[in-house]
């Protein structure tokens, strides 16, 4: 299936408090797509890389404080009056605060460096999940792509990839693994996701 003819182009934002690897790669695979395009890149942290990145594709930055975030609905009025379609957090430590996730029903993807269930939840993010692997003695590790609800890491698991954890893996060679999934699934994912969901994006019709 393809998106073909759009009425206006699905706005992506992505949310990001780091380095923004997986971000750099979701505006790549869509910078020419006549259909969707990421409008916007969202931070927490003023020294995160990812706004580099943003401000490198010209990309519109928004900066969120944690008060605001977690109990006005400010940002949320912003991000309508940016026409944001679809909220990606690529590497965003802060949970979604519910009225956030009820706004976007649907419309928010989180990616998790592995393999859901296991190793999620709150403090399970980075090298922490990559040590918890380790240490548990398994065999195989990966991503897992999910919807986005009131709990963490708990949404409706849209995609997974696994990878091997070997013998003599520490934190940082299983990290290497686990991007190179990140980065060869995500955005395909969310096309797909984009596509085969046309009743969540009011803005265009997919044909």
């Amino acid at each position: 299936m393809q998106l073909c003819r759009m009425q206006k182009k699905v706005n992506i934002a992505i949310f990001a408090s780091g380095a923004g690897s997986n971000a750099e790669k979701i505006i790549q695979h869509f910078e020419n797509n006549p259909a969707i395009q990421v409008k916007l890149v969202v931070s927490n942290k003023k020294e995160a890389g990812v706004l580099t990145i943003a401000a490198a594709y010209q990309i519109p930055t928004l900066m969120i404080q944690r008060s605001l975030f977690n109990e006005t609905d400010d940002y949320i009025h912003l991000l309508k009056e940016a026409q944001i379609d679809l909220i990606i957090l690529a590497g965003f430590l802060w949970k979604v605060p519910s009225n956030l996730v009820a706004a976007f029903q649907g419309r928010i993807i989180n990616i998790h460096p592995a393999l859901l269930p296991k190793f999620g939840g709150k403090g399970m993010y980075g090298h922490f999940v990559h040590e918890a692997v380790i240490e548990s003695g398994d065999t195989e590790s990966g991503i897992s792509i999910h919807l986005v609800d009131d709990h963490y890491d708990h949404g409706r698991t849209l995609f997974q990839a696994t990878c091997l954890v070997e013998a003599g893996d520490d934190a940082d060679k299983l990290a290497g693994k686990i991007h190179q999934l990140e980065h060869a699934h995500f955005s395909e994912v969310i096309e797909q996701y984009i596509i085969e969901h046309p009743e969540l994006f009011s803005n265009g019709s997919f044909l």
